[in-house]
């Protein structure tokens, strides 16, 4: 077989390229630490690649929302525990208010401070957050969620719940709706209420109030007669049929009991008195604190007005109690959903450090392996130069 110089010359610079460019190549991979530079290095391996760097985007969106996450629960749970340190102030004024010690003028000045925390109230439940949305609107966040006309509060949000994705099956809440939070507390003790009819003249009030045995929801009326006053005060509670369920003979102190109720009253009622007995409502916690205010304001100092202002405080206490247990209900609910949001986030995290492994071991450079490559290769280059060299002096025009 003969070969032509141009054929032998071009072997050689072949030679010497391919060599350069497996050079190139080692050299590349030592620079950037990567096994593989280009999907065509490793198929099989790239699709791997592409696959774990999406899902690594993916669990850094959901570390990125869980963040998000723990700074809009911290803001709800802040804003809750000054909701229930403004609702305990005016528990302890309502107290105050309600001593015996107490006048007109006293009374009206508890009324004053607890205008003002009402005002706090509602600017609480008007909160933003840093981005300048309404917490407590719902999915209406650019709508201020809370309004008063006079005595008169309105939601102007909605129902809804913003959820953020944490996992690829978890997802937690951020938000709770303010209508849930400010507009759905139970009145009275959480199972039924108690109000003195408008029309009392008498001094009786009510007093502690609980649940005897099961409650049949229904419109009862406890309602005093006294035909002269040498006669006995007597009573009878009737349900909305009418029907008499319950009476007898009362005595200031004692505690009347009908199927599902006991209330204790105190004070001696006039003739015709009455109370209702209903089942407890979804009453707002501004109403709440709105009638109290309105009682203390209206407050005399006869015995019927001071059984009037006693009655009011005993079912605001009921109230306030009532929306204490529901903002508490609310704030154990957001902190179940910090710890669940942490335990996500420490799950993300040990996810991705398995994926960030994962990834390593497949497209990793073996920086021993690659350097003593690197090494044959210069050899292999070298020894390539040289034989061209030799090669391309082979000539019999040397020998002339």
């Amino acid at each position: 077989m003969r070969l032509s110089s141009v054929q032998i010359f071009q072997q050689g610079i072949s030679a010497i390229l391919d060599q350069q460019a497996k050079l190139n190549q080692t050299q590349q991979q030592l620079a950037t630490g990567k096994r593989i530079l280009n999907p065509s290095d490793d198929p099989v391996a790239a699709v791997q690649i592409l696959d774990i760097t999406e899902d690594l985007a993916l669990v850094d969106q959901y570390k990125r929302n869980g963040s998000l996450a723990e700074g809009q629960l911290a803001l709800e749970e802040s804003v809750l525990a000054s909701v229930g340190n403004v609702l305990q102030r005016v528990r302890e004024l309502v107290v105050q208010a309600n001593n015996a010690t107490q006048g007109p003028e006293t009374r009206n000045t508890i009324a004053t401070e607890i205008e003002t925390r009402l005002d706090e109230l509602q600017s609480l439940a008007n909160t933003r957050d840093a981005s300048g949305e309404y917490i407590f609107a719902g999915y209406q966040s650019d709508t201020e969620p809370f309004a008063r006309q006079g005595n008169n509060f309105s939601y102007n949000g909605d129902d809804g719940q913003r959820f953020l994705q944490l996992g690829s099956s978890s997802q937690v809440s951020v938000r709770d709706s303010g209508f849930d939070v400010f507009m759905s507390v139970p009145s009275g003790n959480g199972t039924f209420d108690v109000e003195p009819n408008t029309a009392n003249t008498g001094a009786a009030v009510v007093g502690a109030t609980s649940i005897n045995g099961s409650f049949v929801p229904d419109n009862y009326v406890v309602s005093f007669t006294q035909a002269t006053p040498s006669d006995p005060i007597t009573y009878q509670v009737m349900d909305s049929s009418p029907a008499v369920i319950a009476g007898g003979t009362y005595v200031p102190g004692d505690t009347i009991i009908f199927p599902g109720v006991s209330l204790q009253f105190d004070g001696v009622p006039a003739d015709g008195d009455s109370f209702d007995v209903t089942p407890s409502i979804k009453q707002d916690v501004f109403t709440s604190l709105q009638l109290i205010i309105d009682d203390l304001k209206n407050s005399g100092s006869s015995s019927a007005a001071t059984a009037v202002v006693n009655n009011g405080m005993a079912q605001g206490l009921n109230n306030l109690d009532q929306a204490l247990g529901h903002v508490l209900g609310i704030r154990a609910e957001v902190g179940v959903r910090m710890n669940h949001v942490e335990n996500q986030l420490n799950i993300n995290e040990s996810f991705t450090l398995q994926l960030q492994d994962t990834l390593s071991n497949i497209q990793d450079l073996d920086f021993a392996e690659a350097i003593s490559r690197l090494n044959l290769q210069l050899t292999a280059l070298q020894a390539a130069q040289q034989t061209y060299v030799k090669v391309q002096g082979l000539s019999l025009f040397n020998y002339l």
